[in-house]
């Protein structure tokens, strides 16, 4: 027996155990989404697509949707950005270099739901810090306009030091010549971080979109501790109406299918980066 075939042996047993632990829930979700489960009423039924036709005249699901993409798109942008700016500041050479990159990952290290605890208090209206250093009193978690983007600010400083640390070790694989190199032709430090920096880095900034954009698309634990989905609804994502369907009004048919739903989206998010990425990262 050839080596390739003694190691298709040692693999199957792995391929078995995913299969269980996620192709067969996969199959059953989406077979409870093609059915009308009531577990209160006792009602099961094969009703087919109903369900996802229902979804386009659903205003909740298509709120949600709304929510979800504004939350993903703003706080990837935000959290890219100022990882970027973070990543080039701590790859230079200054004393305590490695206190700095400690204390960066701190938000990081704290577990979600303390951190969306701690962000409650700090948004309260009345006892909060950040009305007290602003000097005003603003609503943060009872306003719709600013509950939602309230969140994206808590979830931007909960996750940036992740985006941070990759960036940090794409910059360390830049070859210290290419600096120098284009100093000595005259190149400024904007000419330096567009034509040096950011081409070098497309590779590694890609890996942190496909990682932060599903991480935000099916942001759940943050939001529900800090909003619970409000006010009216404001601050609901797809995972926390998926939820709510599912374990509050146990409606198993149609929370399966807007679990389908994200499960969809996030495989069409996770097909359009790796196509960017075996194209060679033209962003």
């Amino acid at each position: 027996m050839r080596n390739e075939e003694r190691g298709r042996w040692f693999v199957i047993p792995s391929l078995v155990l995913l299969s269980l632990v996620t192709v067969y829930p996969l199959i059953y979700v989406i077979y409870l989404s093609l059915q009308r489960r009531l577990l209160i009423f006792d009602v099961s039924r094969f009703v087919g697509i109903d369900n996802y036709v229902s979804l386009a005249g659903d205003a909740r699901f298509l709120n949600a949707f709304k929510n979800t993409l504004y939350f993903t798109a703003l706080s990837v942008t935000l959290e890219l950005a100022l990882g970027l700016a973070a990543a080039v500041l701590i790859n230079r050479s200054f004393r305590l270099k490695g206190l700095v990159r400690a204390v960066v990952l701190i938000p990081w290290a704290i577990p979600t739901v303390v951190s969306a605890r701690m962000w409650e208090w700090i948004y309260n209206t009345d006892f909060g810090i950040l009305n007290h250093l602003i000097g005003a009193k603003i609503n943060w978690l009872g306003s719709p306009f600013w509950a939602i983007n309230a969140a994206v600010f808590m979830d931007v400083w909960k996750t940036t030091p992740f985006v941070v640390i990759l960036l940090t070790a794409g910059l360390q694989v830049i070859p210290r010549e290419l600096y120098q190199a284009a100093r000595v032709d005259g190149a400024g430090r904007w000419a330096v971080f567009t034509r040096i920096v950011l081409p070098l880095l497309k590779p590694v900034i890609l890996v942190v979109l496909i990682f932060r954009t599903l991480d935000a698309f099916r942001v759940f634990d943050a939001i529900y501790v800090l909003t619970g989905g409000g006010p009216a609804n404001s601050t609901e994502t797809l995972s926390i109406y998926a939820y709510k369907v599912l374990f509050q009004t146990l409606r198993f048919g149609y929370g399966s299918t807007l679990a389908v739903v994200v499960f969809l989206c996030t495989g069409a998010i996770s097909v359009f980066y790796i196509r960017l990425l075996s194209k060679g990262v033209r962003l």
